[in-house]
């Protein structure tokens, strides 16, 4: 997902994604939780919140379960998103990126030994100049390459070096693979290459955005998120803003596709916004963040469908934002970006973690 996520335009034109925050860090101790009742959400308990102020996304697991990898803005220390990684209660939190530039999108590597995230560091010290709104709701697509490094931050280098956006990249369960998506070949569309970086393929072709990917845990599957403009006018307004380095990502639906591109199959069908897919750890479901209860509205809610696109089913009923979800290797956890408890209307939001009960009825 492009860090570009201002939540009050976000919310305005019903897309989630994050706010550039201007609250204090309000960090209540070590692993600091705000306890909050699950309410009317029975398919989460005893929630927790990890962080407090700024925005806080996209936190995932590490395979072994033990830490998380997030991105995060942090006011008095960064002006823009930087990769973190903490423990389970928020504790030992650390940055591992260089603090400067621009960064999206951290992943563990399955031995723990390992990160990943995109950068624009290398472009310049300075954050990117934020996209231009008076064409609308847009996001900016940055000059992002994709970096490894080791788990402390040490030892960073660079997996590609193409002109353009090189980012929302992902590793295989078995760490051979990493998923990305690029603009390389004058589209949006998703690729995999080899962890060293080498052996690049495309594996979307169709016009339009295709990114946001995950793999299965089996590794034979592939799930992402994907608007294909169809409408001459619509397809004209996308190629002109591409041209600018933008994209208007008021639409966008769950696809689901093998892990040598082939089977593509489109799950929803809402015309909503439909995104940050991941994979149950039984590979049957994906968990994901959409407004289809609401397009026109302010809430983001998380819900689960099937692989096969049956069974949808709502997670969670709070009346804000509600997204990028990823459950722990053993599926018993849930973790997953919310404006609860906000402090700062402007548009705080915060990393949670929640246990998840397998067998509690959910609302269709």
């Amino acid at each position: 997902m492009t860090t570009e996520r201002m939540r009050s335009s976000l919310l305005a034109t019903a897309l989630a994604v994050l706010a550039s925050a201007g609250a204090a860090w309000a960090q209540e101790g070590a692993g600091a939780a705000s306890q909050q009742a699950a309410g009317d959400d029975p398919r989460i308990q005893n929630l927790r919140q990890l962080t407090f102020g700024g925005t806080n996304a996209e936190a995932y697991f590490s395979a072994d379960g033990q830490r998380l990898i997030f991105q995060a803005t942090r006011p008095g220390e960064s002006a823009c998103d930087q990769i973190y990684t903490m423990n389970l209660d928020g504790s030992d939190l650390r940055l591992v990126s260089t603090g400067k530039g621009r960064t999206t999108c951290g992943y563990f590597f399955p031995a723990g030994d390992r990160i990943l995230f995109s950068s624009t560091h290398h472009i310049a010290e300075a954050c990117p100049t934020p996209p231009d709104r008076s064409r609308g709701y847009v996001w900016g697509l940055f000059d992002y390459d994709v970096f490894i490094a080791n788990s402390d931050g040490s030892g960073l280098r660079n997996l590609t070096n193409s002109p353009g956006y090189d980012a929302e990249a992902t590793i295989s369960p078995d760490g051979r693979s990493i998923v990305f998506t690029s603009t390389r070949d004058g589209d949006i569309d998703i690729y995999v290459m080899d962890a060293d970086g080498g052996n690049v393929r495309r594996l979307t072709n169709e016009p339009g955005y295709d990114g946001g990917a995950f793999f299965s845990p089996d590794g034979t599957k592939i799930v992402y998120r994907a608007h294909h403009p169809t409408d001459p006018e619509e397809l004209a307004d996308f190629r002109a803003l591409l041209a600018d380095k933008l994209i208007r990502p008021n639409r966008v639906e769950i696809w689901i596709m093998d892990a040598d591109g082939s089977n593509k199959r489109q799950l929803t069908n809402n015309g909503a916004a439909n995104f940050a897919p991941f994979f149950h750890p039984d590979g049957k479901r994906i968990i994901f963040s959409s407004n289809m209860h609401d397009p026109r509205g302010r809430s983001f809610n998380l819900y689960m469908i099937d692989i096969d696109g049956g069974n949808l089913q709502r997670i969670t009923n709070h009346p804000g934002f509600d997204s990028f979800p990823m459950f722990s290797p053993d599926g018993k956890k849930l973790v997953f970006a919310s404006d609860r408890n906000a402090s700062d209307p402007r548009g705080e939001i915060n990393v949670f973690i929640a246990d998840w009960v397998e067998t509690a009825t959910a609302s269709r």
